[in-house]
Formats: C-alpha cells, structure tokens, sequence
C-alpha cells in the first residue's frame, strides 16, 4: 500500500495536534493525537547512583499535564513547532517534533484508519 497525500498530511495534523495542544493546554487536542496505550520515554541519569535510566509516562498523565496548562508557561515567542515526517510505510510513520524545551522523536500508525502517536523517545535541550 504506497502512502497518500492524505497519510502525509493527516500524521502532520497529528503531529501538530500534540505540539500546538501541549502549548495551548487543550487537553482534548493532546487526546486526539495520542493512543490510549502511548508511552513516552526518556534517559536521564539517576543522582543518587550516578547510573542512566529510562523514565516513562504515559497518554494519561500527557493530557493531564496538558490540561494543567505547564505547556502555556513557554511565552509565545520561544514556542517552537517543528514537525518534520520523517518516513512513512503503510501504517506506520516516524515523526521529529523540535519544540521550546525538548526534541521528540514519534512513532505513528494508523490505528482503525486515524493517524496517532503509540510511542516517543524524547530528549531535553542542553
């Protein structure tokens, strides 16, 4: 199955549902863009043991934190909204999303013919 227009376009609507609905604190727009099963994970280095470690969360607490508003403490004028679809093969599509504080690196597939995120790797800006 070769990927449409519509597939590009509509992964990029999902990407952008997630960066503009974390910024603007729409909850329901984050929801949209998510699987109910998505994790989201990170390296970071444990202090007390000085060893690296993957810490994870999933769609849940993203939409809450959505809802909370944490987006809407980055002012408007440092708000990066760089989507960038990198590749894409019938139901699955990776996607780099450059925002304010982090980078994200999404998995997308087309889960009962919608485009959403099931898993991101993410990494904090120096």
């Amino acid at each position: 199955m070769a990927q449409s227009p519509a597939d590009s376009s509509a992964i990029r609507a999902t990407a952008m549902d997630y960066v503009e609905g974390w910024y603007q604190g729409n909850a329901e727009r984050m929801a949209r863009a998510l699987h109910p099963e998505l994790v989201k994970r990170i390296v970071v280095r444990d202090t007390a043991t000085g060893r690296t470690m993957v810490q994870g969360m999933g769609a849940s607490v993203l939409v809450n934190s959505t809802r909370h508003g944490y987006g809407k403490e980055t002012p408007k004028e440092r708000q990066q909204k760089e989507v960038t679809v990198l590749d894409i093969f019938e139901n699955a599509a990776s996607v780099k999303a450059i925002m304010a504080e982090w980078i994200d690196y999404m998995q997308v597939a087309k889960v009962d013919g919608r485009w959403v995120i099931v898993n991101v790797l993410w990494e904090r800006k120096p």
